[in-house]
């Protein structure tokens, strides 16, 4: 696997605390309206805020593409595996390359499969909810946001009961943001966690080659593109960028939509019980409004001026996703939380093009089942005074993610 230059991006944005890390509003604000196309000359990149310049960055792979010495992404380890897989490498590879991958992890994600994990989905929900006690003080991170996903995805994986919990920490190891200071350290963590996860779960897959059942694996599988099948060891990989995609964001999705619920607009969470029907839109709102640092870099393919800009062969461009979901021009009055707008379905947070998120469905689907689930047993939440949001977060591949997030629930 060839291991790329990682860009630091935190010397782009040259944040002052976690806090406006977390929440970069003023950030994009500045951005843009002053400089919706900026190039930022120590880390050499080009930057896109616009909704129209980010979609197109995402989504012209003829012109930007996924396939580039440098990028903005620091997950999984780097060391050499024997057969490097087109699996391993599908975030980095340009259509038609990257379609056969890609057909074949979809087999894992058809809306069939949505349909049965959604009762799965629901009763996991539910017994996290219920083990929350009425009338007392909850940090929700840690009773719901943080546990949700990653016992969903054990339990679509097929995976044993016993180890659910333990995929969590693989992820927090795997997925950790690049670190210029502990780069070392770093790169062995992850080194011994993907060999732990590898130990793990290769044998799970040759057992279910034998026994196929109704998981995600089994799915994987199952799948079959132009006569090609994954083998063994391209499913334990495919199951770790599924991990990546599916566990800390998801965590990081739930904890802020309960964070907006308290500190944005306390009045939403009434209406919500009262028209559970608006849930749905509400979390559209949530990943719009509330979910931040998305972005994606690609590598200019050819010299072009689609951005305005001389672009050169070469060139790295990172599109803002986040930043994008407050373009004024698509979305009105867009720094101010509103769970009625009528078109934040069109945020990009999932990003664009052939590399749009695959497990957005899920991701959609668990912030769904969470709330709906939290909303019919608690009457209503309060904040906690004293709470300082700074002391509270920790450096996570989302950005800056809630560790801790207090808060009184009322039977």
């Amino acid at each position: 696997m060839i291991t790329k230059e990682v860009i630091p991006v935190n010397e782009i944005t040259n944040f002052k605390s976690r806090a406006e890390e977390f929440f970069p509003i003023e950030w994009y604000k500045e951005m843009l309206l002053n400089h919706p196309v900026y190039f930022h000359e120590g880390t050499n990149t080009w930057n896109v805020f616009k909704y129209e310049h980010v979609k197109q960055v995402l989504s012209n792979y003829e012109v930007f593409s996924s396939e580039g010495t440098r990028t903005t992404i620091f997950v999984g380890s780097n060391h050499k595996q024997q057969n490097p897989s087109s699996i391993t490498n599908l975030t980095n590879v340009d259509p038609p390359m990257h379609r056969k991958s890609r057909s074949l992890l979809a087999a894992a994600f058809t809306p069939r499969s949505l349909k049965n994990w959604e009762p799965r989905i629901q009763q996991i929900a539910k017994e996290l909810v219920e083990e929350i006690q009425e009338d007392s003080v909850v940090n929700i991170v840690d009773a719901l946001a943080s546990p949700l996903p990653s016992l969903v995805i054990a339990d679509l994986f097929g995976v044993p009961l016993e180890n659910r919990y333990q995929f969590k920490k693989w992820v927090d190891i795997l997925f950790q943001p690049y670190d210029r200071e502990r780069l070392d350290d770093i790169e062995l963590e992850k080194q011994k966690a993907a060999k732990e996860y590898f130990e793990f779960l290769y044998p799970i897959v040759v057992q279910k080659r034998l026994n196929l059942t109704d998981d995600i694996i089994s799915d994987l599988i199952r799948a079959e593109v132009d006569d090609e099948r994954f083998t063994d060891e391209e499913i334990v990989h495919a199951t770790m960028l599924l991990l990546g995609a599916g566990v800390e964001t998801t965590s990081h999705a739930i904890a802020n939509t309960f964070y907006s619920l308290l500190y944005d607009d306390a009045s939403i969470y009434e209406e919500l019980r009262n028209k559970i029907e608006l849930v749905p839109n509400a979390v559209e709102e949530m990943l719009r409004y509330r979910f931040h640092m998305s972005r994606r870099d690609r590598t200019v393919k050819q010299d072009n001026h689609l951005l305005g800009v001389d672009l050169k062969k070469g060139d790295v461009v990172i599109a803002w996703m986040s930043a994008c979901n407050m373009d004024p021009d698509l979305f009105e009055d867009p720094f101010t939380m509103n769970i009625h707008r009528s078109n934040n379905k069109k945020h990009l947070t999932f990003g664009n093009g052939p590399h749009f998120c695959l497990g957005a469905p899920l991701a959609r689907l668990e912030m769904k089942l969470a709330l709906e689930a939290f909303i019919q047993r608690f009457s209503r939440i309060e904040a906690v005074s004293g709470f300082e949001l700074e002391n509270n977060l920790t450096v996570s591949a989302t950005g800056q993610s809630l560790t801790k997030l207090p808060m009184k629930v009322y039977e």
